[in-house]
């Protein structure tokens, strides 16, 4: 009797793994965000011009701001001068470009001091709650009754007016809405659960601070940073227009300011260096508006 062979069984099927989607990196969603918003890309390439004729300008457009180069309150297109001439027949081009660099530096500066004050003095009150809170938020509210301009005036004239003054002084002023903001948001995480988690495995105060909560309380700051260099374009350029500027630094508001009296005569020397001011900070604004929109995380899950 022959064995019979047994039918073997069926190999079992192979089970496909799950496909996992590739999740995308917070920083290309964002910019995916951000790129949709027009008005934001029209702001970062506006941007990107102001700034490249700051750092290019003066090698394509070799000229002393502060020559005398042809008759005073000569028109636009005089001799070949694109802008004309000041008061005192100063090229009005050369004003420009040199004199973005000088407003852009002030903006810059005070805006990174507005941040960093306003984000340390929010960040410990925040978090501290207290005794602690209660004191900076009665210093912020002090600095925010204050008329800012008018304190700005003070500290520079109580110093030499310089970048650096004009810069610290407006950071001074300018600080508290971001203090509050930069408050709000540390007063709302530090009671999520990765907060209280890393508190109980032993972290340091320090490291929950600014390496746990700060890093999630970051969109809005950044949003707020944006806006800041604006304001602190506008002060440097109220500061100037007041004549409480350095007279050896071209800047924007010093050519307008300078050329006030004159301005029946010779519109053209105020009306450019005020479009210079207006379109930078139209720029740094629509770029705040977009990040605002990329960092939003319920617009982003549209």
């Amino acid at each position: 009797m022959t064995d019979q062979v047994e039918p073997s069984a069926p190999a079992a099927p192979k089970l496909e793994p799950d496909f996992v989607p590739e999740v995308e990196k917070p920083w290309l969603q964002t910019w995916r965000m951000f790129a949709k918003n027009r008005a934001a890309l029209f702001g970062l390439v506006l941007l990107s011009v102001i700034v490249g004729m700051a750092v290019l300008g003066p090698t394509l457009y070799p000229a002393d701001p502060y020559d005398i180069v042809w008759a005073p309150q000569s028109p636009p297109g005089t001799e070949g001068f694109i802008l004309g001439t000041d008061y005192l027949g100063r090229d009005l081009l050369a004003g420009i470009i040199y004199g973005s660099r000088a407003t852009l530096i002030v903006g810059a500066a005070a805006a990174l001091i507005t941040i960093v004050i306003g984000i340390l003095v929010g960040a410990l009150a925040g978090y501290y709650r207290g005794w602690v809170e209660e004191l900076l938020m009665r210093i912020t509210e002090f600095f925010q009754v204050l008329p800012p301009l008018l304190l700005a005036m003070v500290l520079v004239l109580l110093f030499s007016p310089t970048l650096v003054t004009i810069s610290i002084a407006i950071g001074v002023v300018s600080w508290t809405a971001t203090a509050r903001l930069a408050r709000a948001e540390f007063l709302r995480i530090r009671e999520l659960e990765y907060v209280k988690g890393a508190r109980s495995i032993g972290a340091r105060n320090s490291r929950i601070i600014w390496l746990v909560i700060l890093p999630n309380a970051a969109p809005p700051l950044i949003v707020s940073a944006a806006f800041a260099v604006g304001i602190a374009i506008l002060f440097e350029a109220g500061l100037s227009f007041l004549e409480l500027n350095d007279p050896n630094i071209m800047s924007w508001g010093y050519m307008i300011g300078s050329n006030r009296p004159y301005v029946l005569e010779s519109w053209w020397a105020v009306t450019f260096p005020g479009i210079a001011i207006f379109l930078t900070v139209l720029a740094v604004s629509l770029i705040g508006d977009g990040l605002n929109d990329a960092l939003n995380p319920r617009l982003r899950q549209r």
